[in-house]
């Protein structure tokens, strides 16, 4: 077709996404493959777009947003909590999953190298899909789930460092034909150690100039623009794109500079925050990623390699759970929760094709790896998906014909342990907004014995309240989950926003929890009260009231 302006281009990826992304909520497809599977139909089927310098900046885009965040998430505390088992199930899933992965490409007629290439691209596990599920689930903070996102936690890790091989590799121009032949000689591999060397050094430099700019520059602008959360956002997205602009000098990859950018804000308490800002705006671009992904499948390509890619998704859907759970069990965990953090893994991650884009990208790999990868990445993702929702139903069926029994241990957790969430909160009231009448309430009800937490974006309104605080923006609805609204016996709101207190008003009624609002216009208390708020809290009135109440006492009134 004729080259579009920019604008038509994502005009056309926006539609197909949106129209595939319909059909795929009827039957619970993750928005991943609906994505992939417009970009296939926009592409190869009807030839409406074309991988363009548009698209693949927006993509390009899309995965700096994607790593940035993945660096926000990566907070010390999580990484505590999951402990040895994320660290040994993790390195040993990636080290058995890799060379069994090896093995099988080599039995199916693949190079050495290309082999090397899928098996490594086939054992990372999709976070995106996952903590999505998971968060639908509201399963988050169940045992399974932390070793789960652990686990991811260490992929991570690893993918940045394979990341930065890449990179030397590209900064060495290797040529493919000296790593598929295997030959060396003295010269070459001191030249490929000193990329490689390289790389690294200019890694340790940003990282070690992206702390210092953590401990010392980055505390006091956060605290400076606190009161105001979008300035804090956009200061954010700045201090991302300046850390790319720094990597891209030094020569390393973008994604790597984006995600020490997040990896200096995730101590911050805005961090949390900050994930649910950027999540909406990385959402849009890591769409395009995926279409632009799929518009770039050739299917002459996988329809000549159907046996390879049926032969690679069963190996995923069913060898890396099987390297899973044993390992979990050992580590004395039940069979149980070995299970549900086994099967959430059975999938191939995004960051399997952007690993196998960049080795297109340098030259050491061809497009039928990134066809191939594509392909076994959609049918893991949409089979896994039913794994995860239908866990429990799969657990009965495994348990029923035995299939779990070689695994079975002596635990030390028991069923109660693997069913309830880790954080218990539960019959417990939340306050919005930390102005005077907020704090006022939160010391009142704290003094009364109740659970309170109090929610603010300003981190000083909630310095020295005597109950657990959250920083936060009650508008997203993931921070409200994580103050548990669903479980909690009041939801409170001190802020003096209309449109924000019709929004938890109607979250409180979606929840079934009850809600007193306070509101300064009595022009919006019927549209409150139409949202089944059980209080309204107005200003004017309750001061005249406690006005009265004091004059009779003084005899003025009677």
């Amino acid at each position: 077709m004729t080259e579009d302006s920019p604008l038509v281009l994502l005009g056309w990826v926006i539609v197909g996404a949106a129209v595939c992304m319909l059909a795929a909520r009827a039957i619970r497809l993750p928005p991943i493959v609906a994505c992939l599977a417009a970009g296939i139909l926009l592409g190869p089927v009807t030839g409406i777009i074309s991988n363009t310098a548009t698209l693949q900046l927006a993509s390009e885009i899309g995965v700096v947003l994607m790593l940035f965040l993945v660096g926000l998430e990566l907070n010390i505390e999580k990484v505590r909590e999951v402990g040895l088992v994320a660290i040994v199930a993790g390195i040993g899933q990636v080290v058995s999953t890799t060379g069994g992965g090896f093995l099988v490409c080599l039995l199916l007629g693949f190079s050495p190298l290309d082999s090397l290439l899928l098996s490594i691209a086939l054992t990372f596990s999709s976070t995106v899909v996952v903590v999505k599920i998971l968060s639908d689930k509201n399963e988050m903070d169940t045992l399974y789930g932390r070793i789960a996102i652990g686990i991811f936690l260490v992929q991570d890790i690893i993918v940045i460092f394979l990341l930065t091989i890449l990179t030397g590799l590209e900064l060495n121009h290797t040529p493919q034909n000296f790593l598929e032949s295997g030959e060396t000689s003295l010269t070459t591999s001191l030249s490929i150690a000193m990329g490689i060397g390289k790389a690294f050094l200019a890694m340790s430099l940003l990282l070690g100039a992206v702390l210092i700019a953590a401990n010392y520059l980055l505390p006091p602008l956060l605290r400076y623009f606190s009161p105001s959360p979008a300035t804090i956002f956009l200061l954010s997205l700045g201090w991302c794109f300046a850390v790319v602009s720094v990597a891209h000098s030094l020569e390393l990859s973008l994604e790597l500079g984006a995600f020490f950018a997040g990896l200096s804000l995730a101590q911050s308490p805005h961090s949390r925050d900050l994930q649910h800002r950027i999540k909406p705006l990385m959402n849009f671009f890591i769409a395009v990623f995926f279409v632009t992904l799929g518009a770039g499948v050739s299917l002459g390509n996988a329809s000549r390699e159907i046996l390879p890619i049926l032969i690679l998704t069963l190996f995923v859907l069913l060898g890396k759970p099987l390297t899973f759970i044993p390992i979990i069990s050992k580590m004395g965990y039940s069979e149980r929760t070995s299970l549900f953090s086994s099967i959430t893994l059975a999938q191939v991650s995004e960051f399997s094709f952007l690993l196998t884009a960049m080795c297109v990208q340098i030259g050491i790999s061809s497009q039928r790896i990134i066809d191939i990868t594509a392909f076994v990445g959609i049918l893991t993702i949409a089979i896994s998906v039913y794994f995860i929702l239908y866990n429990q139903n799969l657990y009965i069926w495994c348990k029923k014909i035995g299939l779990l029994s070689p695994f079975q241990t002596t635990n030390r957790t028991t069923k109660e342990e693997d069913s309830l969430p880790l954080a218990q909160r539960s019959n417990h009231i939340i306050v919005v907004g930390m102005n005077s009448l907020g704090r006022q309430i939160v010391r009142q009800l704290c003094a009364r014995g109740e659970k309170v937490i109090a929610l603010d974006t300003d981190p000083r309104k909630l310095e020295n309240l005597p109950c657990e605080t959250m920083l936060g923006s009650s508008e997203f609805l993931d921070v409200l989950l994580d103050a548990g609204l669903p479980r909690a016996k009041l939801l409170i709101s001190a802020l003096q926003i209309e449109e924000a207190n019709e929004l938890l008003a109607f979250r409180a009624r979606q929840y079934g929890v009850p809600c007193a609002i306070h509101t300064v216009d009595e022009s919006v208390a019927e549209n409150l009260l139409d949202l089944d708020v059980s209080y309204l809290m107005l200003s004017k009135v309750d001061g005249i009231k406690l006005q009265n109440s004091h004059l009779k006492k003084l005899g003025v009134l009677h």
